[in-house]
């Protein structure tokens, strides 16, 4: 039962950062001339990890992206059973979290400004995909390296450890908002990808894999270099 409390939770949460995140992309179409959009949009993304954080946090550690399962996999924080249960958990809250979106703006006939749900895309580095997976790595990277930082045991950030999470990835959208539209999250982008290609518009799908696998990537990576950083303390 605790089990499934965890998994709901990670639904949830995952739901909401669809809704909340992508919703304000769909809305405000990220308008690079102004910037007004890159900013809306990146605090709709970080503000919600805040709110999910004290919401969910105590629940399931509030990872609702599986790249941050992975990471927390891989420095021996949970269970191999867990982790896979976390992503599917993700994967379901992501889709809902899209067909929400669909249905509101559907009946609320309004207008998509981004044309796929809030999905990801390349168009910000000319259509490359090593560019794009470059750039999902990379933020990633630094976005999971602080979640491992801040949830460590040996971390002093008391009761600020949500924020200091949700205003990195305000950070890591700014700059990634541009390029790729910003994932590190492959939940994120898997959900918007196929409830846009039920609707008729699979462009989102084609470039999938990059979202898929950038953001892993650098989960990975941060967790290896997190587990170093950590060994080194105790050799001291």
């Amino acid at each position: 039962m605790n089990a499934m409390k965890k998994y709901v939770a990670e639904i949830f949460g995952t739901a909401a950062l669809v809704i909340l995140g992508c919703g304000t992309a769909m809305l405000v179409g990220c308008d690079a001339a102004s910037g007004c959009g890159y900013l809306l949009t990146a605090l709709a993304f970080g503000l919600t990890i805040v709110g999910m954080a004290y919401c969910v946090g105590n629940i399931s550690g509030c990872h609702i992206n599986p790249a941050v399962s992975l990471g927390v996999l891989i420095n021996g924080g949970m269970s191999v059973k867990d982790f896979f249960g976390y992503v599917i958990s993700q994967c379901i809250g992501a889709l809902a979290g899209s067909g929400i979106l669909a249905a509101i703006f559907e009946l609320g006939d309004k207008k998509d400004m981004t044309g796929g749900f809030g999905s990801n895309g390349l168009g910000g580095v000319g259509g490359s995909a090593v560019a794009g997976l470059l750039v999902e790595i990379v933020l990633t990277f630094f976005f999971v390296l602080t979640i491992l930082g801040v949830t460590s045991k040996k971390a002093n950030h008391g009761s600020f450890g949500g924020v200091v999470i949700g205003f990195t990835l305000v950070l890591v959208h700014i700059l990634g908002i541009g390029l790729t539209g910003t994932s590190v999250n492959p939940a994120r982008s898997f959900g918007p990808a196929l409830v846009a290609a039920i609707n008729g518009n699979t462009a989102p799908m084609g470039d999938l894999w990059v979202f898929l696998v950038g953001p892993l990537v650098g989960a990975a990576l941060a967790a290896v270099l997190h587990r170093w950083f950590e060994s080194a303390k105790n050799a001291k």
